[in-house]
């Protein structure tokens, strides 16, 4: 698969402010994603069940567009559920909630990102703990992806957003005590410019592993108007022989047309023209 152009829509009325370019209509997002020349959207739902699996199906064919991953963070965001929640029935109905993302989306060939419904741990719930429930978790669900041959991705978060995996390495070696082979990593290179020495490095060392990648700068806007070093990245992406999304999870500032179409101008500097699919 090439790498090809993605951006955000977030039918999420509480996330609003958060990184995500388009907003509360899939109709008019779809319109707007094809126009300024993506190849795909990444849709963070309130709750799948919301949204009519066929007109989304028709709204995709009729733009041209594919569907490039579903978030799971309303699930945290409007249900404070996580998969490191004390409670053994909470953490049940987070499994539920991301197993309807994986559902979904995993319909239409695309998969599911568990970033913030990963949880923390503190209080009377050590790190040990919490990354065993995570575990489990996700040996639960990794399982229910590769059914609908699609990964589930996990996202390693920065510091400020979570205190259990921040870097690509820790990531890694926290996949390799799953059960499931079928977990990948979301690398989002605004939490990698916190928490990464070299993202580049990282993302060789990630590999294989690298399943999705947030095309964000240093500042969470669009690629070129912070100061992220694109030119390395894209190397590296190059040697694992990366394929698959490169997503626009970004504020949408100035506006969220400046935002699109430089992210837009960004990627063809970076890859080139997309690859028509």
């Amino acid at each position: 698969m090439p790498i090809l152009p993605a951006v955000t829509v977030s039918l999420v009325p509480q996330a609003r402010g958060g990184p995500f370019v388009l907003w509360d209509d899939l109709p008019t997002a779809c319109a707007r994603a094809a126009a300024m020349g993506f190849a795909a959207i990444e849709v963070f739902p309130s709750h799948p069940d919301e949204i009519d699996g066929h007109a989304l199906r028709e709204l995709l064919k009729k733009h041209g567009l594919r569907l490039a991953a579903m978030g799971t963070g309303a699930g945290w965001v409007v249900r404070k559920l996580s998969l490191t929640d004390p409670d053994p029935h909470l953490r049940m109905h987070a499994w539920d909630f991301i197993g309807a993302v994986i559902d979904f989306a995993g319909g239409f060939g695309a998969p599911a990102i568990i970033g913030s419904m990963q949880g923390r741990w503190g209080g009377a719930v050590t790190r040990d703990q919490a990354l065993a429930w995570l575990k489990e978790g996700l040996d639960q669900l990794g399982p229910r992806a590769h059914a609908l041959e699609v990964p589930l991705l996990f996202e390693p978060l920065n510091r400020y957003e979570t205190n259990l995996l921040h870097t690509v390495d820790d990531s890694v070696a926290f996949l390799s005590t799953l059960q499931t082979t079928n977990v990948k990593l979301l690398c989002d290179l605004f939490h990698m410019n916190i928490e990464e020495a070299d993202i580049a490095g990282a993302l060789r060392r990630g590999g294989r592993h690298v399943g999705h990648v947030h095309f964000a700068d240093s500042n969470r806007r669009a690629i070129g108007l912070g100061h992220t070093p694109v030119g390395p990245i894209v190397s590296a992406l190059r040697d694992i022989q990366y394929g698959g999304f490169i997503s626009a999870e970004i504020l949408p500032l100035p506006d969220d047309e400046t935002a699109g179409t430089q992210t837009m101008r960004a990627f063809r500097e970076a890859f080139g023209p997309p690859a028509q699919q």
